[in-house]
Formats: C-alpha cells, structure tokens, sequence
C-alpha cells in the first residue's frame, strides 16, 4: 500500500514518466503480482525489462496499460520494432563507461523512441553510480536521450550545464529514494524545482 501511496504523490509532481521495473533480479521488482493499485497511474507508465521476450512484453503492456518500455538488456533492434509495430514508445538503454563506441546507437536509429545512457555495470542498472558524461559529447545521432546513472540531489548544477542538443530529460531513481522503489517526494521537489530554474532567475 505504501507504494500505491507513494506512487500518488509522485504523480503531483512534474514529472513526465513512471518507470515500472519487470526485472526479477532488481530490488525494485515490482512482482509477479504486483498491487494492482500501484499501475492506477494517470501519467504515462514504462514498463523495464531485461531480455524479456518480446510477446511478454506486449502481454503485460495490454494488461497493465503501458504504453512505454524500456529496454535494458542486449534486445536486438528487431526486438525494438517488433514491440514499436504495437504501438508502444521504445526506449533503448545502453551501458556506458570510457571504452563505449557510440556507433553501437546506431542500427537503433528509427526504432527507438528514445535512448538511455547508464553506467555500465555487471548487472543491468541499479548501480548508484555515474558515468563520465562528457563522453555523450561523442553522441551525435539523431534520437534524444536520457542521461540515467547515480544521478543524485546535487548534481542538478551539472545537469543544467549540459546542452547537449539531443538530451530530453533525466532519469531519478536510487539517488532519491528512502529504500528501493520508494522516493523521497522533497527530494524529488526540490530537485524538479531547481532543474526548470531559468538560468537567469
């Protein structure tokens, strides 16, 4: 219940999406059967998956009623179409440390709604930790991004500096929650609030 609740107060915030996670590994495994009020939400919902088969995949978005997914693993870009040719928004989240090729985006282009840039890790996100963002200065393809990866309070001074032309938005997980899945809703506040500051004000 206490996530239900949570999500709600999420929810009165500005923000744009709401991230459901489908991975069993992660902390933030929202179930085989999750709280049905927890997907009672009125902003758009993002499934995450993890290799997850793609007919999975189409079955819980009609079940849940989610028009977003976020592909975490090593999906391949017929995986991305087969699920856009349904319908839904694909968001391709790629691993990123110093050695990363962008040319990796590249057979995404056209499939992917959006991409994700994290920190690579052993095992697919969660990690808390950053990447070195001034290696998105090497991106120059054509689909906005989100920059994603131990992005905490604090660093909403760094994010407002970057002007990369294809950043959309950033993604707030570990670095503002109480424990996992849940978030801290000041911290959240304050850092949206500070985030949409003109630079001038």
């Amino acid at each position: 219940m206490k996530f239900s609740s949570n999500r709600e107060a999420v929810e009165e915030l500005p923000v744009d999406l709401l991230g459901y996670i489908f991975y069993p590994p992660s902390k933030r495994y929202v179930g085989e059967n999750p709280q049905m009020g927890l997907f009672n939400s009125v902003k758009p919902k993002v499934g995450v998956f993890v290799d997850e088969n793609a007919f999975e995949i189409m079955a819980l978005a009609k079940n849940l009623d989610f028009k977003w997914v976020q592909l975490h693993g090593n999906e391949n870009p017929k995986t991305c179409q087969i699920l856009k040719n349904q319908g839904l928004k694909i968001i391709k989240a790629f691993r990123v440390d110093e050695t990363f090729q962008f040319h990796k985006t590249k057979p995404f282009e056209g499939v992917a709604d959006y991409f994700l840039f994290d920190t690579k890790t052993k095992l697919p996100g969660g990690s808390g930790k950053k990447f070195n963002w001034k290696i998105l200065d090497n991106y120059n393809g054509d689909t906005p991004f989100f920059l994603s990866g131990g992005i905490k309070p604090e660093d909403v001074a760094e994010i407002k500096k970057n002007e990369h032309p294809q950043i959309a938005g950033v993604d707030l997980n570990s670095g503002f929650e109480d424990e996992p899945g849940l978030k801290n809703i000041e911290k959240l506040k304050e850092f949206i609030t500070e985030l949409k500051k003109s630079p001038l004000s």
